[in-house]
């Protein structure tokens, strides 16, 4: 039988090994687009670079993670994924606009790259991020499933390449490299500017869904003790794990065993929707709220 720590640990060797992987390829790309003058490939390299700087916080969250709660972090250490999303999109945008600055004037002057080069960079792309993709999709955790998706991600933008590579083989059209790198970068660019908007309102604890807010509003006010509720707190430690916090008004005088049901049946309300934690303060109708 595997204890949770050797789950841990085999899950954090497995990252480690894409880690290493991923980086180590990301500097032979760099090299490589400059040695080959190829766009794309430069434009792939920064892909890499900020795969490379995922795949490295999420190794070391995932030994954080299994920190517990303390004095200094006492919600645990979740939201240091916060701080990764952000670093990873901030760089990410940053490596696209230079690519874009190196693309678009290759629009007017495209230069023939060296098609050899770029077709065994290709290859060892393919093989290197299959490679990484297939020790990550051994994994169970959500770390280990999201980051095998962007390694996927990668094995088909140098499939791309390997394409073109064999395009330019027999067809001299230079234009088509910065053509692919600006494909390239604009996907980049879209999926960072969803991924840095959400991480930034998740920062200042925006609610992560306004309908499930409601929908859980309405369901304790489905109580027959609770006649209103407010200061109802919904948000995120990281985008995954919600926190959700408020103040029930009793409509009536209770004892201590109808309180505990009424507990027991929140629990229950919200089981659905797995919060990371939960906190309720209980007032009753004629009590001032001292949060007022």
């Amino acid at each position: 039988m595997h204890t949770h720590a050797g789950s841990e640990h085999e899950s954090s060797k497995r990252i480690g090994w894409a880690f290493v992987l991923n980086l180590s390829f990301t500097v032979i790309e760099f090299i490589g687009g400059l040695l080959t003058n190829s766009t794309a490939i430069m434009a792939d390299a920064v892909h890499d670079l900020g795969d490379s700087i995922s795949i490295g916080l999420a190794w070391v969250l995932n030994k954080l993670g299994a920190k517990e709660a303390d004095e200094t972090y006492t919600y645990g250490y979740q939201r240091f994924t916060l701080l990764g999303a952000l670093i990873n999109g901030l760089v990410l945008l940053v490596g696209s606009i230079w690519i874009i600055s190196v693309a678009i004037p290759k629009l007017q002057n495209p230069e023939m790259p060296v098609v050899e080069g770029m077709l065994g960079l290709a290859i060892f792309g393919v093989l290197v991020n299959g490679f990484a993709a297939f020790k990550l999709s051994q994994g169970k955790s959500l770390n280990e499933k999201v980051l095998n998706w962007h390694l996927l991600e990668d094995v088909l933008g140098w499939i791309a390449v390997l394409i073109l590579s064999i395009v330019l083989m027999f067809f001299e059209a230079p234009i088509l490299d910065p053509i692919l790198s600006l494909v390239f970068t604009l996907f980049i660019l879209v999926n960072v500017a969803k991924n840095l908007l959400l991480t930034i309102k998740l920062f200042l604890q925006a609610t992560p869904d306004e309908k499930v807010l409601s929908e859980i509003r309405n369901r304790l006010t489905t109580f027959n003790l609770v006649e209103s509720v407010h200061h109802l707190h919904y948000w995120s430690l990281d985008g995954e794990h919600h926190v959700l916090t408020g103040h029930l008004v009793l409509n009536e005088s209770v004892t201590i065993s109808a309180i505990q049901d009424l507990r027991t049946d929140i629990e229950e309300a919200l089981k659905p929707y797995s919060f990371k934690h939960t906190t309720f303060e209980f007032e009753f109708f004629d009590e001032a709220c001292r949060d007022s």
